[in-house]
């Protein structure tokens, strides 16, 4: 087998042991590469009406026409603990101390040799989001195989994005536990973890994934304006997650009907109000200009957003007088909400929370705190992780702290603006 290496595929063993691989360069294909480019269309037609849980099969027969040997998708679960391969026959892989899970965590392609060729974990990924990875096996390595193997992960990053739309095999697949009521009702609500833009990304995490009540976030990317949202209902029953499906629901109405954040925000008082007169619940809403840097906000009774510039919360930057929780304005406050501007620099970091992260408290009592909070945030950053992944090891370490035993739901969302990029 020819030495990646020295083919310039790779150039040191990362912290897991494998080979991080950055983009190969262009390279033409030799005949021992040869495509069958019949096979391959007529695969990509099939996958069009192909089931989800015909996936597997699928993988492999495109490998095989891209002149690779095998393709086997794994998944990340819901609390990104594990990577669940879709062949049923196989054990999941763990996300920490495996080769599958560091090119997960990195969203960088790894390699492991063996005497018989080699393996190549690719990054499933939609957009921002992580979805798992692909471990595709060839008998050689070069740059066409490579790039290759890159191919086929982006394809089938498209095919799980599009069929898990509608399919309960998927959804079941990546659940290691039974989900209740009001969780399963929140979760088909909320978006993907993470969206984002050349400009501008936006990730976010909630736990217990599979107990949660009433918390919940939104985010969504329209045109060069990055609009972020969370809420958190009062109470954890069924009732309390319908509070917060009926304010995502309005909200989400009034934001595509074009209303400004004010209307946003007075348009889910108002369905509250009509539909729910006895519920209320806090939140903060944004928007943030992608090619501008601006930033407005409405902070509805919740704790205040936090600004992070240069490895630093910059105290009291996103703190805006009281205003009712979202709910009750329409009763204590009629007039319009309050909205306000803040312009960002290059390369800042919005933190929006609820309670439960601070409030999480150890075997003695001990709260995490928002000092603990923010530095493990500011370090996990300094050290060049990426914001999923940030929020990824914070939600396992608050999980930890609070021995797995959570008293409120934990939500998280962290915007950054990086116009650089």
């Amino acid at each position: 087998m020819p030495d990646v290496r020295a083919a310039g595929i790779g150039v040191k063993l990362g912290s897991e042991g494998v080979i991080p691989v950055p983009d190969p360069p262009h390279a033409s294909a030799g005949v021992d590469t040869a495509v069958d480019e019949i096979r391959l269309a007529e695969l990509i037609v099939e996958a069009q009406t192909a089931l989800p849980v015909e996936l597997p099969g699928l993988a492999n027969r495109c490998a095989a026409a891209l002149g690779l040997e095998t393709a086997l998708i794994y998944l990340v679960d819901l609390q990104q603990w594990l990577l669940i391969p879709l062949d049923e026959a196989m054990e999941p892989l763990p996300v920490e101390g495996s080769q599958a899970g560091w090119a997960y965590r990195t969203v960088c392609p790894q390699v492991a040799e063996a005497d018989d060729g080699s393996t190549v974990w690719v990054p499933l990924i939609d957009g921002a989001e992580r979805l798992g990875v692909l471990a595709v096996r060839t008998g050689s390595l070069d740059e066409v195989r490579m790039r290759r193997g890159r191919m086929l992960a982006d394809l089938f990053a498209m095919l799980i994005t599009s069929k898990r739309a509608y399919s309960d095999w998927l959804a079941a697949r990546t659940r290691t536990d039974v989900m209740g009521l009001p969780a399963e009702m929140l979760r088909a609500f909320l978006p993907p973890h993470t969206v984002g833009s050349r400009r501008c990304v936006s990730t976010a995490v909630l736990e217990p994934a599979y107990d949660i009540a009433g918390d919940a976030f939104d985010h969504s990317v329209v045109k060069n304006v990055l609009h972020t949202m969370i809420l958190d209902s009062m109470g954890h029953d069924l009732a309390a997650g319908l509070t917060t499906s009926v304010a995502m629901a309005a909200a989400r109405n009034a934001r595509r009907s074009g209303g400004s954040l004010a209307d946003v925000v007075g348009a889910v008082d108002q369905a509250l109000a009509q539909w729910l007169p006895d519920h209320f619940c806090t939140g903060v809403l944004c928007r943030l200009d992608a090619e501008s840097g601006v930033l407005r906000w409405v902070n509805c009774g919740h704790p205040p957003p936090l600004l992070i510039r240069a490895e630093r919360v910059i105290e009291g930057a996103l703190d805006s007088p009281p205003q009712p929780p979202i709910g009750l304005a329409v009763h204590l406050t009629p007039g319009a909400r309050q909205v306000h501007e803040t312009t960002l620099e290059p390369g800042d970091c919005v933190l929006l929370y609820t309670d439960g992260v601070v409030e999480a408290r150890d075997a003695d009592g001990a709260e995490f705190g928002l000092d603990r909070f923010t530095d493990f945030i500011i370090r996990s950053n300094a050290a060049g992780q990426r914001p999923a992944e940030v929020l990824r090891l914070l939600i396992h370490a608050i999980l930890d702290y609070q021995r797995n035993q959570l008293r409120d739901d934990v939500t998280i969302l962290l915007f950054e603006w990086r116009p650089q990029h």
